[in-house]
C-alpha cells in the first residue's frame, strides 16, 4: 500500500486490478421501482478519464475544481476525474438541496479560486444561473453525466508529486470566511494507511455508509478508503437514513458490510426509531467495525445501542469510538481492535478543575468514552494558555504531529502559523522546535488512551470552573420526557460576568405542556447537579437548534443567533443583564408572550 507516490497512482492501479468488479453500489431512496446502482472499477476508470480530459483541456491541472452534486455515483466519478486530471477537488454541499442557501457555496467558490464547477444535468441550469448572477462568468460549469463531454482516449496521466494537493476540505464555519483544509496526496495516503492499521481493514472488508460525500468522514472513510483497499463500498443518501434509520442497518445485513459508521447521534436515532418488528428483520453479525466519531461520544449511547441491537447480532467489541478532524485528513485515534469501548467514570468537580479523579459517593460524576490510541501521531496534552505540556491525568488542549496533518488552511498563512506550527514551552522560557497542530479540542491521556472532553472555544467558564456544554445539554435532556430526542445548545454570554444560556427543543406533542414549569425544573436541576446559576432558559420548537451536516451542535452559531435576537422561543426565562445584550429590534420575540 505504501509503494505509491500519489493517490492517483493507487487509483489507476486499482482500476486495472479490479476490472469488472463493483467499486461502488448506491442505494437510491426507497421510491417504488428504484433499484441499486452499480459502478464497476472499469466503468469508474473510463468515466474518470473522460471527465478528466475535459478538465485538462481547460488547464485545470493544479487548480481547484468545485464539485456540487446530490448524493450518488456522479460525485464519485467527478472526484476521481479530478485525481486523474491532477486538479484539486473541492467538494461542497449542493446549494439547492433541502433549502441550503447559495451564500456558503459562494464563499467557498471565491475562497478556493475554482476554475470550473462540476455537477449533474439536473442541477446544471440552476448552478450556471448562480455563477452568472455572482459574476463568475469565466467559470465553466460541466454536467458530467452528459456522455458527449470529454474524450477518455484523449486523457493523459498528470504530473504529480506527493506534496501536490489532492483536495480542499472546507470545514463547517461562517459563510463569509470559509476555511479549506489543504490535503496533499502524502497526507491522504498516510491517513488511509493509519485507518487500515487502526481498524484492521483488508481485502475481505466491505465498507458502507450514508454520510455526506463532502464531509471528511463520508469522503475519506466511505469513498476513498474502500478505493485505497480495493474493496466495494455500499452507499446511501443522508436523507434516506434520516427518514428511515432502519434502512442503514438493513443495508449492513443485506450486503455483509463490515466497516462503516457515523456520528454519535446516528446511533441514538437508531435506538429511538427502529421498532421491535424491524429489529427482528436485521442481521448485524457482519458488522465488525462500527465507527463512532465526528462529535462527542456518549457512554449512554454506546450502552443503549449495544443492548438494543444485540439480538440482531451486534457485538460490544464492534463499536469503534474514534477521534479525528479534517486538519489531520480524518482519523487520529481509535480503540484497540476487537476491544469493547472503554468508559471512564470520573468525579465531575475534579474534571472541571482539569484533573481526573475517581467518582465520589453521592457526588456528580461524568462518563468519558475513550477515543483509543493514536498509533500514527505524536500526541501532547498542553495548557492552551501557557503552552506547557500537561502530565497524564490532567486536561489540556490536544496537540498533534504526523504525516496525516495538513500543511494548513488554503491561503491562511497567519492562521497556519498559529494553528499548524505551534510551539510547546517547558515553563522556563525554553521552546521546542514547533510544528504542532493545535486541534482546539480539550482532552486527557489516561493509561495511554485519549479521552476527548470538549471544544476549547466552547468551554463555559463560570466562577473559575470549566463546564463542558455537552455535559449540561445531556443533563437537561435527561430531565424530562418533553425534551426527548430534541437537540439542545448551551453557551455563555458576557455582560457584568459570564452567564449560562441553555436553548432546548421541546417535543412536538409537548408544546401544550406547562413550559414555565419545565423551565423552572431545568433551573432547579442545574443548580442541584452542577451548582451553577441557570437563569437563562429558552424552550424552542424542534429544528431550531442548528447543526452541521454531520450532526454537530453549532454552539457558536447559536450564541450569535441568540445575541442577534434571531431565536424564536416558545418560552424563555432571561436575566435582565442578559436581556440587555440581545438586539433590541427583536425584543418580545417569545411566542408565549404573543399568546
Amino acid at each position: 500500500m505504501t509503494n505509491f507516490r500519489t493517490f492517483t497512482e493507487l487509483v489507476l492501479e486499482r482500476a486495472e486490478a479490479r476490472g469488472a468488479a463493483d467499486a461502488y453500489i448506491f442505494l437510491p431512496d426507497d421510491a417504488r421501482g428504484s433499484v441499486p446502482q452499480h459502478l464497476t472499477s472499469t466503468a469508474l476508470d473510463r468515466e474518470a478519464r473522460r471527465i478528466a480530459s475535459w478538465l485538462q483541456e481547460r488547464g485545470a491541472a493544479n487548480r481547484q475544481v468545485l464539485l456540487l452534486y446530490p448524493a450518488g455515483l456522479d460525485f464519485i466519478k467527478a472526484f476521481t476525474a479530478c485525481l486523474y486530471a491532477g486538479a484539486v477537488a473541492v467538494p461542497a454541499p449542493l446549494p439547492t438541496e433541502q433549502g441550503r442557501q447559495f451564500s456558503r457555496v459562494t464563499g467557498i467558490l471565491r475562497d478556493a479560486e475554482a476554475c470550473a464547477v462540476l455537477t449533474d444535468s439536473a442541477n446544471a441550469p440552476e448552478i450556471s444561473a448562480w455563477l452568472a448572477a455572482e459574476g463568475f462568468t469565466d467559470v465553466p460549469c460541466l454536467a458530467t453525466d452528459a456522455p458527449d463531454e470529454g474524450d477518455a482516449d484523449a486523457w493523459h496521466a498528470p504530473s504529480l508529486t506527493p506534496d501536490s494537493l489532492a483536495f480542499l476540505q472546507y470545514t463547517s464555519g461562517s459563510t463569509s470566511d470559509p476555511k479549506g483544509v489543504a490535503v496533499s496526496h502524502r497526507n491522504l495516503l498516510a491517513n488511509e494507511a493509519a485507518i487500515q492499521r487502526s481498524i484492521g481493514t483488508g481485502p475481505e472488508s466491505v465498507v458502507g455508509g450514508w454520510l455526506p460525500f463532502y464531509h471528511d468522514m463520508g469522503l475519506i472513510g466511505h469513498i476513498l478508503h474502500p478505493l485505497y483497499l480495493g474493496v466495494p463500498s455500499v452507499l446511501m443518501a443522508p436523507f434516506t437514513f434520516l427518514k428511515r434509520p432502519v434502512r442503514w442497518l438493513k443495508m449492513i445485513g443485506d450486503y455483509g458490510i463490515t466497516t462503516g459508521g457515523g456520528p454519535n447521534f446516528a446511533y441514538d436515532l437508531c435506538v429511538r426509531r427502529v421498532t421491535d418488528a424491524q429489529l427482528q428483520t436485521l442481521d448485524l453479525s457482519s458488522w465488525t467495525t462500527a465507527c463512532n466519531g465526528a462529535e462527542p461520544i456518549r457512554a449512554e449511547t454506546v450502552r443503549a445501542f449495544t443492548e438494543r441491537f444485540a439480538p440482531a447480532g451486534f457485538r460490544p467489541e464492534a463499536f469503534f469510538p474514534c477521534y479525528g478532524m479534517a486538519e489531520t485528513t480524518l482519523l487520529v485515534s481509535g480503540i484497540p481492535r476487537a476491544a469493547a469501548p472503554r468508559v471512564l467514570d470520573v468525579d465531575a468537580e475534579a474534571l472541571e478543575r482539569g484533573e481526573l479523579a475517581g467518582p465520589r459517593p453521592d457526588l456528580p460524576t461524568r462518563s468519558l468514552v475513550s477515543s483509543g490510541v493514536a498509533r500514527d501521531f505524536e500526541v501532547r496534552v498542553v495548557d492552551p494558555d501557557t503552552r506547557v505540556e500537561r502530565p497524564e491525568g490532567h486536561v489540556g488542549e490536544i496537540w498533534l504531529k504526523g504525516d496525516s496533518v495538513s500543511g494548513g488552511y488554503w491561503k491562511r498563512p497567519e492562521t497556519n502559523k498559529a494553528v499548524f506550527d505551534a510551539v510547546i514551552c517547558d515553563g522556563t522560557g525554553e521552546q521546542d522546535a514547533g510544528g504542532w497542530l493545535r486541534t482546539g479540542d480539550m482532552g486527557v491521556l489516561h493509561d495511554g488512551q485519549l479521552y476527548v472532553t470538549g471544544r476549547l472555544k466552547e468551554l463555559v467558564i463560570l466562577a473559575g470552573r470549566n463546564l463542558y456544554p455537552q455535559d449540561v445539554e445531556r443533563a437537561i435532556q435527561s430531565r424530562d420526557k418533553a425534551f426527548g430526542s430534541g437537540a439542545g445548545a448551551v453557551f455563555a454570554v458576557e455582560s457584568d460576568r459570564e452567564h449560562l444560556v441553555a436553548v432546548q427543543e421541546v417535543r412536538p406533542g409537548s408544546v401544550s405542556t406547562d413550559l414555565h414549569t419545565l423551565a423552572s425544573g431545568v433551573q432547579r436541576y442545574l443548580a442541584e447537579e452542577f451548582n451553577i446559576p441557570a437563569g437563562n432558559i429558552l424552550l424552542v420548537r424542534p429544528g431550531t437548534v442548528r447543526k452541521t451536516t454531520s450532526g454537530k451542535i453549532q454552539r457558536t452559531l447559536m450564541r450569535k443567533l441568540f445575541l442577534e435576537g434571531r431565536i424564536t422561543a416558545l418560552h424563555e426565562v432571561l436575566e435582565p443583564a442578559v436581556r440587555e445584550l440581545i438586539a433590541p429590534a427583536e425584543a418580545g420575540r417569545s411566542l408565549e408572550a404573543v399568546v
